[in-house]
């Protein structure tokens, strides 16, 4: 049973053609190279980076508990994409870190543009429609491909340019939390979703502060903190489906019932 706001749909698509415009008239963004340059640089147990590679072991394990909670059909598909695509940048992003370069990075990219798209289309198909969320799952994810290699191409091309990466990254950041006031839950502990997105914010703010954490711990830097807070947003969405409960009749929706509903 769908039940949404009048208008509500026009607000989200309205958004998303407002960030892909203001996109496109930025000036292209090249990749700066101080980015691969990470407060902590030291080698432990003989691994280069060793706490920021280390430190993706936690998406690892997030992404297989997820994948091990989410085991219906339907929408769920979306939600084993993006932890199969959480579990992929645990290999990229530890990739990555052994010898930063705009070509490792593309590894680490890739799999983080998977599951942020599968993300928006798994929250599609529970606040809006099942269907939408589901036709709109490859597009989506295909877009979040297509804007980590145009940036890769960009670059090989000596004039790199990471406006759709941006946007595809963080567009879901913006849509999700607007799909979560403008439609009503069909199901328990959706408040869940926002706890992620505030410890993904701490995340992104560590990451920030690389340098000064490093500096003021002596031992952790802030961009291992942002892998463990990052893993802690996903590990937090895998609680919230493991403990949730359908506000549907199981006659409705009988193949989207999530893992956990009362029967």
């Amino acid at each position: 049973m769908k039940e949404r706001r009048p208008g509500a749909g026009l607000v989200v698509g309205g958004t998303a053609v407002v960030a892909a415009i203001g996109i496109a008239l930025l000036p292209p963004i090249p990749q700066d190279p101080a980015y691969h340059l990470f407060a902590d640089a030291r080698t432990i147990l003989g691994v280069p980076g060793g706490l920021n590679v280390l430190s993706n072991l936690a998406f690892a394990v997030v992404a297989l508990v997820g994948l091990c909670i989410v085991r219906e059909r339907g929408e769920r598909w979306a939600w084993r994409v993006f932890f199969v695509g959480v579990g992929l940048t645990s290999l990229g992003s530890a990739w990555y870190h052994l010898a930063p370069s705009n070509g490792t990075l593309v590894w680490d990219r890739l799999p983080m543009a998977v599951a942020f798209l599968a993300l928006l289309a798994a929250t599609l198909a529970e606040r809006v429609d099942p269907e939408l969320g589901a036709q709109l799952l490859g597009p989506l994810v295909l877009a979040g491909i297509g804007g980590v290699l145009f940036w890769a191409a960009t670059e090989r091309a000596g004039r790199g340019d990471l406006r759709p990466y941006v946007l595809v990254q963080f567009f879901p950041l913006v849509a999700i939390p607007l799909l979560l006031v403008l439609y009503r839950p069909r199901y328990s502990h959706g408040w869940l979703y926002l706890v992620a997105l505030g410890i993904y914010a701490l995340a992104k703010g560590a990451e920030l502060a690389d340098a000064e954490i490093f500096r003021t711990t002596g031992w952790l830097s802030g961009h291992t903190l942002k892998h463990l807070l990052a893993a802690a947003a996903v590990g937090t969405l895998a609680a919230m489906l493991a403990r949730r409960r359908s506000f549907t009749l199981r006659k409705e929706l009988p193949w989207s019932e999530p893992v956990g509903s009362e029967p």
